[in-house]
């Protein structure tokens, strides 16, 4: 059998083309590596890499391809195994090229063939590739330097920002606001130097009793993507702040209506917080609205997420029941996916255990067919809070709500949380429930009484 010759694009790829090493500047040119965008073209005679000061700067490449994380990197420089970039390539007998430790592992199997080709190979040594290792060197350390760049541009930007806000006024100081805003959702570097200059200090202190809703959407949409200390959460929780955001989650466009709930719900998070500054009708009706707006869909499971975490705070639950809110989620439920579903089904049953948010549920008409549906339909979270409610309901008004309850499918539904794998503790109530239904529907003819028997023993 005759040795096996690497073709031309083998040989390319092992980093030799008719007995030339192949280097970086030929490997763009004949597109073998794709273009080196934003920048010339670093030499590899400059021994891996150049600092600023044109001295040599060594840096390790595991963690350059690490951090840099690119989605696009040339094909050559990745190993046709792990389909990851290679640190320490190796060539076989047949001209591919492989990352050593996959290549290793694939012969310690028993492969005694090249993995690309399937070709039995004539002999088992592997040969550093240094010149395509050099390149790969090269191409990373040229993308980490213009990375850093960028990188230390945008925290002198956002610095300068910072300290731009401190002097200017009016519209000057929305235009910073905007940009420092566009540098921080884009860039963590940015987010950071926002926090080490004083910068939440400063963002903060822009809201206030006589804030402008462009000053304050752009303030609070920088606040919601840093992360705020106790210090910055708490000078938030002064009333004129409070006020300023209640008002632009009522009347701000969606995204600022959004994030001002998110900042809320950063604040509840603080240990220091009081329930007083939640217990507003205007925020809460503030919230309602958000969750109810057909328009646009995005608000929903953040004003949900929040209204949750509202109800924690029982001083609050009477508030959020005499604005109307049981009713409106109730009407809600059919429209909601599953994760904000589990959410209002959560919100109704804490206010179940008010007396008045007992009367709301049993006077609203689609609560206990809605309740009967989402049995056994969702998820055992969602059975749970609507059995709870169920269960409020019928103790409340026996006759009433278990006669609804029971021509809504009922019975039939509890039977089935009883004989599936359910929590144990749900299948107990489910039993309390079905007894209850037996004792007043003992004669129906939907549901035979020795079912019910057998089912309760």
């Amino acid at each position: 059998m005759p040795p096996y010759q690497p073709s031309r694009r083998e040989r390319i790829g092992g980093g030799y083309e008719d007995g030339q090493v192949l280097d970086l500047d030929t490997a763009v040119k004949d597109g073998v590596l794709g273009s080196l965008t934003e920048g010339a073209v670093a030499s590899p005679g400059c021994g891996g890499g150049c600092g600023d000061g044109g001295g040599p700067e060594k840096l390790d490449l595991r963690r350059m391809i690490v951090e840099l994380d690119l989605s696009e990197i040339p094909s050559v420089f990745i190993c046709p195994i792990s389909l990851e970039p290679m640190q320490d390539p190796v060539t076989l007998c047949t001209g591919q090229t492989y990352e050593r430790f996959n290549i290793l592992k694939w012969f310690s199997l028993g492969r005694l063939t090249c993995p690309t080709t399937m070709q039995e190979l004539w002999d088992e040594s592997v040969t550093p590739n240094r010149t395509l290792h050099q390149l790969i060197y090269t191409w990373f350390h040229h993308k980490y330097l213009l990375m850093r760049k960028r990188s230390e541009d945008v925290q002198g930007r956002a610095s300068e920002l910072v300290e731009t806000l401190k002097k200017v006024k009016g519209q000057a100081r929305v235009h910073a606001l905007k940009e420092l805003r566009q540098l921080a959702a884009a860039h963590l570097t940015a987010r950071k130097a926002v926090v080490c200059n004083g910068g939440v200090a400063v963002v903060t202190g822009l809201l206030g009793r006589f804030t402008s809703h462009a000053v304050g959407s752009e303030s609070v949409a920088i606040l919601v993507g840093l992360d705020l200390d106790s210090e910055a959460r708490i000078n938030l929780m002064e009333p004129a702040k409070v006020s300023l955001i209640v008002d632009m989650l009522n009347e701000g466009s969606m995204e600022t209506r959004i994030n001002c709930t998110r900042l809320i719900g950063t604040l509840i998070e603080e240990k220091e917080f009081r329930s007083e500054i939640i217990s507003s009708h205007s925020m809460l009706v503030g919230l309602l609205r958000l969750v109810k707006d057909t328009r646009n869909s995005s608000g929903i499971l953040p004003g949900l997420s929040l209204l949750k975490s509202i109800c924690l705070h029982k001083q609050v639950l009477s508030l959020f029941v005499s604005i109307g809110a049981v009713s409106q989620l109730v009407d809600l439920l059919p429209s909601l996916d599953p994760d904000c579903l589990e959410l209002a089904l959560f919100i109704l049953d804490t206010l179940s255990s008010l007396p008045e948010g007992k009367s709301a549920l049993k006077d609203c008409p689609n609560t206990i067919p809605s309740m009967v549906r989402f049995l056994m339909r969702i998820s055992e979270s969602c059975t749970q809070y609507a059995l709870s409610i169920l269960r409020a309901l019928c103790n409340l008004a026996p006759e009433e709500c278990a006669a609804r309850a029971v021509d809504a499918g009922l019975a039939q539904k509890l039977l089935l949380v009883i004989q599936s794998g359910c929590d144990s503790t749900l299948k107990q109530q489910s039993s309390e429930l079905l007894k209850l239904c037996s004792l007043i529907f003992s004669d129906t003819n939907f549901i035979s009484k020795f079912k019910l028997t057998r089912t309760i023993q």
